[in-house]
């Protein structure tokens, strides 16, 4: 019997390995800037075509290759960073393994120009599919030229699962921020289809965030510095008043690289507890500069995953770093921040002797002896409010129903019978009451039905939008003054998407010269709403609506703006506007339901009322 199992060839081990570091057009990018920025670049520009997928030019004035090195840079694990495995715990460069270039090389055509300071000619090299197709000696700048052509061209199967323009562009937005939060010193230009997306010149951090994001966030950000023999930690924090309706302005940087960490994300939110609105988000842009052999950045292929030696004690200083600067901006109460001593932080660490606390008793007590007082801590002897009590016991039970706890009662759903909900809705509309300014009370022939109030609201506002989209009838309301909307960057893309649609729903929108938006009109039936506030919270609505739902264009639309203006909780109703709303729902295709299939109403039964009350 033959032996079957043999060496893969070098072409297709590096096409196996590009499926894990190379997953679309903003995996290209992010490992080409990060070696620029590891080549000790001070300029770095990136040129796009369609997304990345037909072009990817990125251009850096950084140290560049000899010949040899051009050459060698495209072998598999070929790296200028580590030496011997001890060095995988003393890194501080952006990349190190060795995989990008070849990974890049066996999914596209690579064009490289480089050329080293001592050097009089650079050399360019072509490769396609990982085989090297030429290499000379050419006039070129100090540093190096990347050129990626056609992504993907020998994986029909892979490039068939790239998104939209738009999709993947966002994507290699997102790579970009990243990597400039981390480098301001470093100037970056992005261009797409010869159109200028960011031009960021050298700066410090907290104008770069406005560079990346808007002007205006710096108003909102408070600084955060501390530093402990752990950890160092420096950064910005978004004020609470500021906080928003999504989570996409959150960064975590480690040594200058960004990482990923839901545990030390519920750090920051738990010392935000109690003091941000419901459902929202404050922005942090937070580094980390501890000592790489604390940290273990090599298991991921992104290295975006980051394990940390000491992540229990990290967490306490970062959410004691956290409240400390809100505190010192009075936002929650808090020590006096203003003594200039640092903050002391005990860390157990394994050799760290912990004492026993003791504990005072006095053995001479007898609680049964008249002349004993037991003190509280405020002074007033325990005997003293037994006494009070027990001679004002009545007073206890004073008003006592008004103070009672609202009983839980899980309610069985029979709303998707929609006979039975048929057969219900020929009520009295005096009967119609508001519960918890939030649920919407009637009583039925088969017992007591409830409506969610809001998700109500977004079911009425849905077909309506929905129905204006496809028909074109939609009617705008002038807005006193002109409102100005400045998104970042992925936030405009966005917007460009949809603009025709929202315009057909009723909003008056223009782009200016300088990027921003102006807003002179609204949809007549929501004129209420304010229209910045408006508009940012259906973008946010419909970048979750395109993951979390398969729905058409149009009902992605319909359903963010639907889910933007309608009603929130805690808001009381009129009578009349319960009247209204209910005989609204029910005017719907699909009164049951909201478009993303929660629940709107529920009937309790007689039998299960009565059944509850045995």
């Amino acid at each position: 019997m033959t032996d079957i199992i043999q060496l893969l060839p070098d072409s297709v081990a590096n096409q196996i390995a590009a499926g894990e570091v190379i997953q679309r057009p903003a995996s290209v990018v992010k490992e080409l800037v990060e070696n620029a920025v590891d080549a000790g670049s001070t300029d770095i520009k990136i040129n796009l075509s369609d997304a990345g997928k037909t072009l990817i030019q990125v251009i850096d004035n950084g140290k560049g290759m000899s010949e040899t090195d051009a050459r060698m840079a495209f072998e598999r694990h070929a790296t200028s960073k580590i030496r011997k495995a001890e060095d995988l715990f003393a890194i501080r460069t952006m990349g190190f393994r060795g995989e990008a270039l070849a990974s890049i090389a066996a999914i596209a055509q690579v064009e490289l120009k480089s050329r080293r300071d001592e050097d009089e000619l650079g050399t360019k090299i072509i490769i396609e599919a990982s085989t090297v197709k030429s290499q000379e000696n050419v006039q070129c700048s100090r540093g190096s030229n990347f050129l990626v052509k056609n992504l993907f061209y020998n994986i029909p199967a892979r490039r068939k699962f790239l998104k939209s323009n738009t999709t993947e562009l966002k994507h290699i937005i997102n790579e970009f921020q990243r990597i400039a939060l981390t480098q301001p010193e470093i100037s970056f230009s992005l261009l797409h289809n010869n159109s200028e997306i960011y031009h960021l010149p050298s700066s410090n951090l907290l104008k770069r965030i406005s560079q990346l994001f808007r002007k205006t966030i710096t108003q909102s950000l408070i600084k955060i510095h501390t530093g402990t023999s752990i950890i160092n930690i420096k950064g910005y924090i978004g004020k609470p008043e500021y906080a928003k309706k999504n989570s996409g302005e959150q960064f975590f940087f480690v040594n200058g690289r960004f990482m990923k960490h839901p545990y030390f994300h519920k750090a920051v939110m738990a010392a935000y507890q109690n003091i941000l609105g419901p459902d929202t988000w404050p922005s942090y842009f937070i580094n980390f500069e501890i000592n790489p052999e604390s940290v273990d950045i090599n298991i991921h292929p992104t290295k975006t995953e980051i394990k940390f030696e000491d992540e229990v004690n990290i967490w306490k200083i970062l959410n004691l770093s956290v409240k400390e600067s809100l505190g010192k901006f009075n936002v929650s109460p808090s020590l006096d921040f203003e003594t200039g001593q640092p903050i002391h932080i005990p860390v157990v660490r394994k050799d760290t002797q912990i004492v026993e606390p003791t504990i005072h008793i006095d053995p001479t007590y007898n609680p049964f002896e008249e002349g004993k007082r037991k003190h509280t801590g405020n002074g007033i002897s325990a005997t003293k409010n037994e006494k009070d009590n027990l001679d004002n016991w009545e007073k206890l039970y004073e008003e006592f129903e008004k103070h009672t706890p609202d009983k839980q009662i899980t309610f069985t759903s029979n709303a998707g019978d929609n006979e039975e909900i048929s057969n219900n809705i020929n009520i009295d509309r005096k009967n119609l009451f508001q519960l918890k300014n939030r649920y919407i009370l009637s009583p039925v022939k088969s017992g007591l039905m409830i409506i969610d109030q809001r998700r109500a609201h977004i079911r009425v506002l849905f077909e309506n939008f929905k129905n204006k989209l496809e028909n074109n009838k939609g009617f705008s309301q002038k807005v006193m003054f002109p409102v100005y909307f400045e998104p970042d960057a992925e936030t405009a893309l966005l917007l460009d998407e949809i603009m025709q649609h929202i315009v057909t729903i009723g909003f008056e929108i223009t782009k200016t010269e300088n990027g921003s938006y102006e807003i002179n009109g609204t949809p007549a039936d929501i004129s209420n709403h304010d229209p910045k506030i408006l508009i940012e919270q259906i973008l946010e609505n419909y970048k979750h609506t395109g993951v979390e739902l398969k729905l058409k264009l149009y009902d992605k639309i319909a359903y963010s703006l639907a889910k933007a203006s309608a009603i929130t909780y805690g808001k009381t109703l009129s009578s009349e506007e319960m009247s209204e709303l209910f005989d609204s729902l029910f005017a719907c295709k699909i009164p049951s339901y909201t478009p993303s299939g929660k629940l709107i109403l529920s009937i309790i039964t007689l039998s299960e009322i009565t059944n509850r009350l045995k």
